[in-house]
């Protein structure tokens, strides 16, 4: 790693065994996206302080866990804003309340996407707390569906109406910020807003990619805080700011006909726009002795004069901006009616306006179109229109005479710009932390520069896989004593109560899967040989067989020569003849990928009842059977095994994948299963059925071993992961994967059925039997 765990010790000795391993899991994820200084000051540091408060492990490893994402979406100074407002509302809740606030942090920085905005948000958990303090628990709970439709000043507005009309009733203060209430959906409805710049902000940037090939950064802002109507759009340096949602624009022409301008066409203008003067203003104008009716007419001509330079490269582009310009000779002659009439002219050829100054305007605009490329024409233009107004008697003000252009923004980029790369600042978006780049062994040999690269490399190299040298039959890293840290995968999880997926809210880590003795697996095809004969004959069934000729078929693509002989003769005979005389040709192929998963809980380490053998012993031995068959039979299989320690650390190990051969190293991980910890079954079947899903075969099997309910040590109710498991295994179903459950549990009709189906679990009554039915169990499956 690029800075290593190892130095920081004392920290990990402070903040306890569960939450030293969670930051274990976690560290590669942060590495990669904190610099190593807000590494120790905000991460590490912010993590020790929270554990020093003597809330409860499940705070800390709340941060933990959340912060990487937090800090990969915002940068690392909005965590530590995100820890200064935790110690702010240290005082005024419970650690469940400050926990809640970490593990939805994510979701409100996604949603957000910009670092004043979750600035603000964090000022409105505070505020809550002080007016609200019962809601804010269930709000933190159903963040995810307010963030997908509210702007932060519409979440702003929505919760603090819920604060005052429920002040002194706390029974519908929790019914309101739980969405349990009429009024609480209702008030959701009324701040709804159209299109909401996050869930466009991808496809605005490739939109602009696509026009000038390179990069724009787009921000939001939010200036509905206290009125519905938002910021114009904005540039500051490099950054286009844009509205953080647009309403859909609707008026009527003199026709009667009514025009609507959609969300996301709003946006396209928008950023269409400022790209333009990224892109076509290069010198900075000077404003001073200049009035204020002198700038705006200056910003206005050069608006007119960018979008001329786009024009004459994407002519498309008028077709976004004309709808926009609605001004027309009944909007008046005062002055911002006015100068929308002439940006009205100066972009649209058709348009027709007779009054002077905006003819003169035009005319002006028209003759000096060869000196298009330059700035300074702007200004001159801007100053003889400015004199002219004047002439005609009209007042202007810059608060109240603002031209009804939406998607244009406030100009104030053309009179603060500055150069920022003669000033050397870095580009907006662009970050000086260390990248960890995967690449494969021969880029490592051939084209590494510093071997033992320190804290202060822009660039870290690992390899994606383990690697040996020579003829060795260990790992660098295993002769080394470390293992390569876990990639965390974050899931969801169903909350039955209510009715609403947690986003992100378990980790799955990927940990190595430890080496046993081969012998064992020897051992048990010794022990199972008289099985392994009787399987031989299925297994020579299921393979496939080629082209196979079916006969007696009424379609078919050829003449079957002697059934066609023997119809004639039945003719002939004045019988009735057997119409199938056709042949098809079928082609035996199977198209299966299956993906074995197996619970490794502490329970598997218990004894089975009139044997010898424990619970993994069988599971190991089923298991070996079946991929003895399946490598035999050819399908693409894989083994992977599963335990969990709470909802931040879901153990997640791969003993054979697809693809890899099942071979003694596969064996030697096989025998090193161990069952321990408790069944997170959901999380575990989300991770499978993501591998799965990669497969290219139109077929796709999860079999599931386990021999108990799910069940974690930070879950007290019951039937919270039975739901979560539910949900997870419908979701599967959808995507195509079919999910099977061999239960090994006798008492497991009583949810197992709940869980999978109907139709697709068995529950095995006699374990001991276990390592004989899996075998013959998959090949009644897949035949």
């Amino acid at each position: 790693m690029a800075v290593e765990l190892e130095r920081y010790q004392d920290m990990l000795d402070e903040l306890g065994e569960h939450a030293g391993e969670v930051l274990r899991a976690s560290w590669d994820e942060a590495a990669r996206v904190f610099s190593p200084r807000g590494l120790e000051n905000y991460y590490l540091q912010g993590a020790v302080g929270l554990k020093s408060l003597g809330r409860g492990t499940d705070l800390v490893v709340s941060f933990i866990q959340s912060a990487p994402a937090v800090a990969r979406e915002l940068g690392e100074d909005a965590v530590h804003e995100m820890l200064t407002a935790a110690i702010k509302m240290y005082s005024k809740t419970s650690a469940a309340v400050i926990a809640a606030m970490f593990s939805t942090s994510p979701v409100a920085a996604t949603r957000l996407g910009d670092p004043e905005l979750f600035r603000g948000y964090l000022h409105l958990l505070d505020t809550l707390l002080a007016q609200a303090p019962r809601g804010v628990r269930p709000m933190l709970d159903h963040l995810g569906t307010l963030l997908s439709q509210l702007t932060l000043g519409g979440l702003r507005r929505w919760a603090l109406w819920g604060a005052q009309a429920h002040k002194v009733d706390f029974n519908g203060q929790a019914k309101y910020f739980a969405l349990e209430s009429p009024e609480s959906i209702g008030v959701l409805q009324k701040e709804r807003k159209g299109t909401l710049f996050i869930d466009v902000q991808r496809r605005i940037g490739m939109y602009l990619r696509a026009l000038w090939g390179r990069d724009f950064f787009l921000r939001p802002t939010s200036g509905d805080f206290e009125q519905r109507e938002g910021y114009r759009p904005s540039i500051e340096g490099y950054i286009i700011h844009l509205p953080d949602a647009y309403d859909d624009l609707v008026w009527q022409v003199p026709s009667g006909d009514e025009v609507r301008v959609s969300g996301i066409e709003l946006y396209r203008a928008g950023a269409a726009h400022a790209a333009c003067h990224q892109v076509y203003t290069t010198d900075q104008l000077d404003s001073t002795g200049l009035s204020a009716l002198q700038k705006a007419l200056i910003g206005l001509i050069e608006d007119a004069r960018v979008e001329a330079i786009a024009l004459q490269h994407f002519p498309g582009l008028g077709q976004i901006w004309l709808p926009l310009h609605t001004a027309t000779p009944a909007s008046g002659d005062a002055a911002a009616p006015l100068m929308a009439r002439l940006a009205h002219a100066l972009l649209d050829l058709e348009y027709s306006d007779e009054h002077p100054w905006v003819a003169m305007g035009r005319q002006m605009f028209s003759e000096q179109r060869q000196r298009l490329t330059s700035t300074e024409w702007s200004r001159e233009l801007g100053l003889r229109l400015a004199a002219e107004m004047l002439q005609l008697g009209v007042t202007y003000s810059s608060v109240t005479d603002l031209p009804d252009i939406p998607y244009r923004d406030d100009n104030r980029y053309l009179w603060e710009f500055e150069d920022i790369r003669e000033a050397g600042q870095v580009i907006a978006g662009v970050t000086t932390q260390q990248v960890r780049k995967y690449v494969s062994v021969m880029e490592m040999v051939n084209a590494i520069d510093v071997p033992g690269a320190g804290d202060d490399a822009n660039e870290i190299w690992v390899l994606s896989s383990e690697f040996f040298r020579d003829e060795e039959s260990t790992s660098l890293n295993q002769q080394e004593g470390r293992s390569p840290p876990p990639d965390p995968y974050h899931y969801p999880e169903w909350d039955y109560q209510m009715q609403l997926e947690r986003p992100d809210w378990c980790t799955v880590l990927e940990k190595r899967a430890k080496n046993g003795k081969l012998e064992t697996i020897e051992e048990i095809v010794v022990k199972h040989k008289p099985i392994i004969g009787r399987l031989k004959y299925l297994i020579e069934a299921m393979q496939p067989q080629g082209v196979q000729r079916l006969r007696k078929q009424e379609d078919g693509d050829e003449v079957d020569l002697n059934a066609a002989v023997r119809a004639m003769i039945e003719m002939r005979m004045g019988e009735q003849p057997d119409p199938r005389i056709m042949m098809r040709n079928v082609r035996k192929v199977r198209d299966l990928s299956v993906l074995l998963l197996i619970d490794l809980s502490e329970s598997t380490n218990d004894p089975v009842l009139g044997s010898d053998s424990t619970v993994l012993q069988l599971a190991r031995e089923a298991t070996v059977l079946l991929a003895d068959a399946l490598d035999k039979i050819g399908d693409p299989f894989a083994i992977h095994g599963f335990d969990s320690n709470g909802r931040h650390d879901v153990e997640y190990f791969r003993y054979k994948d697809f693809g890899a051969a099942y071979n003694d190293r596969a064996k030697a991980r096989l025998a090193g299963m161990s069952g321990q910890l408790s069944t997170r079954m959901g999380a575990a079947v989300r991770h499978a059925g993501s591998i799965l899903k990669r497969q290219p075969s139109s077929k796709k099997l999860l079999l599931v071993i386990t021999d108990g309910e799910p069940a974690d040590n930070d879950v007290r109710d019951p039937q919270y992961l039975r739901y979560d498991a539910r949900k997870a295994v419908e979701d599967l179903t959808q995507a195509g994967i079919v999910p099977y459950c061999l239960s090994l549990d006798p008492r497991a009709d009583q949810y197992v059925s709940r869980i999978f189906g109907a139709n697709n679990y068995v529950v095995l009554d006699h374990v001991q039997r276990l390592p004989e039915k899996l075998p013959i169990l998959y090949m009644g499956l897949t035949r």
